[in-house]
């Protein structure tokens, strides 16, 4: 006869086989057929990352919503207009540019080492805080307050998701989050990275690349930011695009040029096309990397004019 005391070791070690096996069994089934990963968790999709699950039987599909991302800020302009090609260098527009200079960053930057990017010339820095409704950079007290503490002139930025929520409730998420403004001629007006669609990237359909809003709505989403934005704060935030991207989905839907500075994306020697109403561009993102950590950028004026704007917007 067995005992109790044979039962109660051989039944608990039959029980955690079956739950590993249950376990390896689902994780199995959840394995793309391409051996890409797409189980329910970060993941890597067009360059951003992202809590995706699959969506399909053979989990080839990503989930059309992101739980959780963090979009590059200006990921697709390769795709696209904004881009010489390979035909001027980084070095030809750098010297081409008359203003002073600076960068922006992301999670993707993690900690940056600001005394050397301020050594070498940036005076100013836009840091990324939010996404969406759902995102916040892990990294934004170290870049931002960093930034700060050896100098620099520093803004906040948001990643504009039309897909997820109206523009209000995402404007106030940015403001929550580290989107504030001082006028203590150190802080600049909050950014609005308002840009190609990240869900589905080089592959986006062009109603897709619009969030599927047509540009009454996109002008409309827009207007809801900025308005929340400024009364929020009591500043107008500056907007970040591309020409290609904005006329296509915004248009003239929405004339945001005689309150809003605007941050051109355009990886190019010389711009010369801008969104409507907007006839230059205060600041100008000219390269994805260069002298200084994340994207390479540059002031439209002196370091005062710069000052000014972190003063009185």
């Amino acid at each position: 006869m067995r005992s109790d005391t044979s039962y109660s070791v051989w039944i608990p070690s039959l029980m955690l086989i079956i739950v590993l096996g249950i376990h390896a069994l689902l994780a199995y089934t959840i394995k793309a057929s391409d051996d890409s990963t797409t189980e329910c968790g970060a993941i890597m999709h067009d360059g951003n990352t992202a809590m995706q699950c699959s969506t399909a039987d053979n989990a080839t599909e990503f989930a059309t919503t992101a739980i959780m991302q963090d979009s590059r800020m200006g990921g697709y302009l390769r795709h696209h207009q904004e881009v010489d090609g390979g035909s001027a260098s980084f070095t030809n527009r750098r010297l081409l540019q008359s203003g002073t200079p600076g960068m922006d960053v992301s999670g993707y930057q993690g900690n940056v080492d600001w005394t050397t990017a301020f050594n070498n010339g940036a005076k100013f820095a836009y840091v990324k805080a939010t996404e969406g409704t759902g995102y916040t950079n892990p990294y934004f007290a170290q870049q931002y307050d960093g930034s700060f503490n050896v100098g620099m002139i520093r803004g906040a930025y948001h990643f504009g998701r039309p897909d997820i929520s109206d523009g209000a409730t995402q404007a106030n998420f940015f403001v929550q989050n580290g989107g504030g403004w001082s006028g203590d001629g150190f802080t600049l007006p909050g950014a609005l990275d308002i840009e190609y669609n990240p869900s589905c990237g080089s592959s986006c359909t062009p109603a897709q690349t619009c969030y599927n809003l047509g540009q009454a709505a996109m002008g409309s989403w827009i207007s809801d930011f900025v308005n929340t934005y400024q009364s929020a704060t009591g500043v107008w935030p500056v907007i970040y695009s591309t020409a290609s991207w904005y006329n296509q989905c915004v248009g003239t839907f929405g004339d945001f040029s005689a309150n809003c500075p605007f941050w051109l994306a355009c990886y190019c020697s010389n711009p010369s096309s801008y969104p409507y109403n907007w006839g230059y561009y205060t600041f100008w993102q000219y390269a994805s990397s260069g002298t200084f950590p994340g994207d390479q950028d540059v002031f439209n004026g002196p370091y005062s004019q710069l000052q000014a704007l972190a003063t009185s917007g």
